[in-house]
């Protein structure tokens, strides 16, 4: 077995990536304080094709070297904007008809294997802080909670493997398997 060269992989171009459908996904990240997980988000919302990025409270803003070092340049494909309260951005969202979707560990929430997002519905995936999680004022506004099942000894997973490992299920469950 070879593995494929860079120019064999056949990707698109920012302006091709800008044209292409979406994923009908927002990623929310509030108050996000590591500026390689803010990058790393930017390159895992690239590989699915979201349709943007909201930075909310203290997560950094592009351009930033700390956030490109790991974003590669997926800072200026994926479309994002800075909103200075997660709450409005999250009812903003809310007002463009998205379902409001924490990724938390709470009370009630639902298994990341038995959700099914809906084929035409739009969604809005919330990432809380690294420490904190998602702000109990954001978690008031949700519709709903998934939580990813873990077995191990560690109380969660790092926000970028959250994140991977929900957008991968959503990607599945809505574009492959259709």
């Amino acid at each position: 077995m070879r593995k494929l060269k860079l120019d064999e992989l056949n990707r698109v171009s920012v302006e091709e990536f800008k044209e292409q459908e979406k994923l009908p996904v927002v990623i929310v990240l509030d108050s996000v304080r590591s500026m390689h997980n803010v990058g790393s988000i930017f390159r895992t919302g690239d590989g699915f094709a979201v349709e943007h990025v909201c930075l909310c409270g203290i997560t950094a803003q592009p351009p930033h070297r700390e956030i490109e070092k790991t974003a590669l340049g997926a800072t200026q494909s994926v479309d994002w904007s800075y909103h200075a309260d997660a709450v409005e951005a999250v009812d903003e969202l809310r007002n463009l008809g998205y379902i409001i979707v924490a990724v938390e560990q709470a009370e009630n929430s639902v298994m990341l294997n038995e959700f099914k997002p809906q084929a035409h519905q739009k969604y809005a995936l919330i990432f809380g802080n690294e420490v904190n999680g998602v702000s109990d004022e954001v978690m008031a506004k949700i519709d709903t909670c998934l939580e990813i099942p873990q077995f191990g000894t560690k109380h969660s997973f790092n926000i970028v493997v959250s994140a991977g490992i929900v957008l991968w299920d959503f990607f599945a469950k809505m574009k492959l398997s259709s």
